[in-house]
């Protein structure tokens, strides 16, 4: 006789500062998708980041205005988090109290969006959807995932929706790893960003740790006005700066308050500190 291994339930992780959101989302879930295995609640874009990176769940639904991290936000650090042959990075789907109009980049299909408060019948919709693409997921349908536009690219848009005629949305967090160890730095803090071929130095008063954005990619995502590019590998916070010196070969170095370090300023920039 032969026996049937039952499939593995779909784990999801649920972040809304708002508790009764949550709770009710919760209760519509379990209507519409009563197998679907609901592991932890996050109260904040932070704690929905680390509830993932503990989990490994298959989907999580992120309110979009959270504090902390925005649901946006707590995306893009959930979308860099390191994949392997069990687990790929989950499925997104979108709390929004925003109309049509605004999320309208949904519709490509690299996420979804739930409108509060959560209707059955379009949270319905929304299960049918994350179903065929976690079984696409499973089935290694490269074909039908690519499709779509990748998910950076997706947040990038939605953010600008959000936002539209104000001010960018620039990374308030960065994601990085200290020793063995994943840490949340928040920008404010970090002296100075270096680049090598394959990482990328974050330089706190306190911590120095690694990620892998390189700076092109970085100086798109910071605000021009904090973070000032000095060298095509070096990014430092106008804060830090502390002076600007010379060395025998007549390079100006800058110097960075709270550490030793001399960050060397190339030509092409060196035009930021005439008159300094």
């Amino acid at each position: 006789m032969t026996t049937h291994t039952p499939p593995t339930p779909v784990r999801a992780i649920i972040a809304d500062d708002e508790r009764l959101m949550r709770e009710q989302l919760r209760s519509r879930l379990a209507d519409v998708w009563p197998e679907l295995d609901i592991v932890a609640e996050a109260k904040n874009g932070l704690e929905a980041v680390a509830l993932v990176r503990e989990h490994r769940p298959d989907l999580v639904f992120l309110d979009i205005r959270m504090p902390g991290l925005t649901g946006v936000d707590a995306a893009r650090q959930i979308a860099q988090l390191p994949e392997d042959e069990d687990w790929l990075v989950p499925e997104i789907v979108f709390i929004t109290a925003y109309d049509q109009y605004a999320v309208e980049a949904f519709e490509q299909g690299v996420a979804d969006y739930v409108l509060k408060p959560a209707e059955r019948e379009r949270l319905t919709l929304t299960v049918d959807r994350i179903k065929k693409r976690l079984a696409a997921k499973q089935g290694n349908d490269a074909d039908n995932l690519s499709a779509s536009p990748p998910l950076q690219q997706l947040l990038h848009k939605l953010s600008a929706q959000l936002n539209p005629g104000g001010k960018p949305s620039y990374l308030q967090w960065i994601q990085a790893t200290v020793g063995q160890a994943i840490q949340m730095i928040p920008v404010e803090e970090v002296l100075f960003f270096i680049s090598d071929e394959k990482y990328t130095r974050v330089q706190t008063a306190r911590v120095e740790a690694l990620i892998r954005k390189p700076i092109k990619e970085l100086v798109d995502e910071l605000d021009p006005a904090l973070f000032w590019q000095i060298h095509r590998s070096t990014l430092v916070n106008a804060h830090a700066i502390d002076g600007i010196t010379r060395d025998f070969r007549g390079r100006q170095l800058v110097g960075v308050k709270g550490h030793a370090e001399k960050l060397e300023v190339s030509r092409s920039y060196t035009h930021l500190f005439k008159g300094m």
